[in-house]
């Protein structure tokens, strides 16, 4: 109970309401480089973990790391995070706030009623199920691999997986463009991580070459599928249920993702051994990852268009327009101060006296 409350403290929803506020247009780079350091340390802390195991226990070992890093938070709460932009005379994005402009105004917008939502029911089901095909996957990838590539290669291909996680994560931060639509790039992630297990599948247990092409592939979307989510809610949701949003899916999806182990260790007992594959039972196992992969990514584009028909470009309008106004001085205040030379929806200046 008390490590799922740290990890809840510390996840990926926390990860979105500490840089949330400091980030609008950028958000995409700044989320990849916070979720990458939850990715570098799991390499790192590995086998620190398993050097102080040997030198001081493993309750030593656990004690130091606990303080290690409640006192590492705690200095970087105290002097970064509790303090908004606004209060450091700073607008999201790095911006400094023009000399005697108020902070941005906080989003008017009414609540949004999100489980009666369709747009947050189908990213909350798209993500349970990305999560599902990648973890129950995951936790059954070594024992697959060894039999072709032993308990060394198999380790090494699965520490490439990581590497591949970072590198796709870092490529999708710095080149996804503001405006683009966010829910077709997570159901390209999709597509390619169940590229992936159809390559995987392809390689008859013992292919290596195919083994790593297909991790590879699988590697590359295994961040971007925590990190989509978040931006996928910031572009469908006012600022102010963008933290709720976020919250929300992330309980749903690791509710759900919670059996996937079990779900794929009872389909490799039930099954009987694929023959003649060194892999046993791995024919299922990415069958069924590459199937729920591909459930995602209909739900994503099923979604997509019944959203576009139900709030037209009206509402993508309102959105666009609620992220600008949170990055910029208040419309009103501008004028009165002359700051604005023209309007920037329509690029024609202001009629004289508006």
């Amino acid at each position: 109970l008390v490590s799922g409350a740290g990890w809840a403290a510390t996840g990926a929803a926390a990860i979105n309401a500490i840089v949330s506020p400091w980030f609008i247009r950028r958000r995409p780079a700044a989320l990849s480089l916070a979720y990458n350091g939850a990715s570098v340390g799991g390499v790192v802390f590995s086998p620190l973990w398993v050097a102080l195991i040997a030198g001081v226990g493993f309750t030593g070992a656990a004690g130091l790391v606990g303080l290690a890093m409640v006192g590492t938070l705690w200095l970087l709460a105290g002097r970064y995070f509790r303090h908004g932009p606004a209060a450091q005379g700073l607008y999201p994005d790095g911006e400094a706030a023009p000399a005697g402009a108020p902070p941005p105004p906080s989003s008017a917008a009414p609540p949004v009623r999100l489980l009666g939502n369709r747009r947050f029911r189908s990213l909350a089901l798209a993500t349970s199920l990305g999560l599902f095909a990648q973890i129950g996957l995951i936790a059954h990838l070594f024992s697959l691999l060894t039999p072709a590539l032993g308990a060394a290669g198999s380790g090494a291909l699965a520490g490439l997986a990581t590497g591949f996680a970072i590198l796709g994560r870092s490529l999708l931060g710095w080149f996804l463009p503001a405006d683009a639509d966010r829910r077709l790039a997570a159901a390209g992630n999709y597509a390619l991580q169940a590229a992936g297990s159809i390559v995987l599948l392809a390689a008859g247990g013992d292919a290596v070459p195919l083994l790593v092409l297909g991790v590879a592939l699988f590697g590359l979307g295994l961040g971007n599928t925590t990190s989509l989510p978040p931006l996928i809610a910031q572009q469908d949701f006012p600022a102010a249920e963008t933290g709720r949003a976020v919250a929300l899916v992330t309980a749903f999806s690791q509710a759900g993702s919670a059996f996937a182990p079990l779900a794929f260790g009872t389909l490799r007992d039930l099954l009987p051994p694929a023959p003649g594959l060194p892999g046993g039972h791995a024919p299922s196992l990415y069958a069924l990852a590459a199937g729920v992969q591909v459930a995602a990514l209909a739900v994503l584009l099923l979604s997509r268009r019944s959203g576009e028909r139900a709030t037209g470009r009206r509402s993508g309008d309102r959105r666009a327009a609620g992220i600008s106004a949170a990055r910029s001085v208040p419309p009103a205040a501008d004028r009165a101060a002359g700051r604005i030379p023209h309007s920037p929806a329509s690029g024609r200046s202001p009629a004289p006296g508006s």
